[in-house]
């Protein structure tokens, strides 16, 4: 990976850069602090190296290191100062934080913030964060950060935040439908309740229809009796039966002496 600036005197890599003799000639490095177990190449003439030989795992005790590599670091007034690691990813960025701290008068935010600028791809583990922290509580008694899971070394991870009221669950890939009020129909995601019929009509369905309530058949009305009146008092003498008796009223009748009087028909 490429050397980092992170000041004027201080330079961030990883192993690669400190092989290169050129490279470090022509940056003025004239201190190289090498935090690796196996990379030990022989320095350029005239640059001094101090050896770290710690492995970068959460319970390596890099902390030991943080004072005695910031003095030094401090300490060079001939030159610049080169502080690498295996890939300048871990190891080295914490003890250049160490270091920002420790004689530059930065909190662990800021020294965190200024080496991630120069330096994107860096990503200490957990256990070097965690004496990081306690680095910073011993110089400034408090801590300007706190141990996130983005410096764990595992995936960010955003929590939902719960819900609240009588409101619907909400979840990755499901809704509740919501609850419904008053007297009208339930609606679903797949179901619709028809709605309910009010007064004597039918019931309607998506596919069902009542049919109408039959009653009883009326019977037809029987028809008015009418009195028959003989249109004349001839037609109806020509209707009466040739009895003696009948003879006898009816030319009563026809004479007017018995006019108005009611007429009774016995059939013997």
């Amino acid at each position: 990976m490429a050397l980092s600036q992170i000041l004027p005197s201080l330079f961030l890599s990883g192993a690669s850069v400190a092989e290169d003799a050129p490279l470090v000639s022509r940056s003025g490095i004239t201190l190289i602090v090498n935090a690796t177990l196996c990379h030990a190449p022989a320095p350029p003439p005239g640059v001094e190296v101090l050896r770290v030989p710690v492995s970068d795992l959460p319970t390596a005790r890099l902390d030991r290191h943080f004072d005695r590599v910031a003095e030094r670091i401090h300490g060079n007034r001939a030159g610049n100062t080169l502080v690498h690691c295996a890939a300048g990813m871990s190891r080295s960025p914490t003890l250049v934080m160490a270091y920002l701290m420790r004689f530059r008068g930065a909190t662990l935010s800021q020294a965190h913030a200024l080496v991630r600028d120069k330096r994107p791809h860096v990503r200490l583990n957990r256990g070097f964060w965690e004496q990081l922290l306690s680095y910073e509580r011993r110089l400034y008694g408090r801590n300007s950060v706190r141990l996130a899971e983005e410096e764990r070394e595992g995936p960010t991870f955003t929590q939902p935040r719960p819900q609240t009221g009588s409101g619907p669950m909400r979840g990755p890939s499901f809704t509740q439908p919501r609850p419904q009020t008053g007297s009208g129909p339930m609606t679903g995601p797949s179901f619709t309740q028809p709605r309910p019929q009010t007064g004597n009509g039918p019931m309607r369905g998506p596919s069902f229809t009542q049919p109408r309530p039959q009653t009883a058949p009326v019977p037809p009305l029987t028809p008015a009796l009418r009195r028959a009146e003989p249109k004349d008092n001839r037609k109806c003498l020509t209707q009466v039966p040739k009895s003696p008796l009948t003879r006898r009223r009816a030319a009563a009748v026809h004479s007017g002496s018995a006019a108005g009087a009611r007429h009774v028909l016995i059939r013997k």
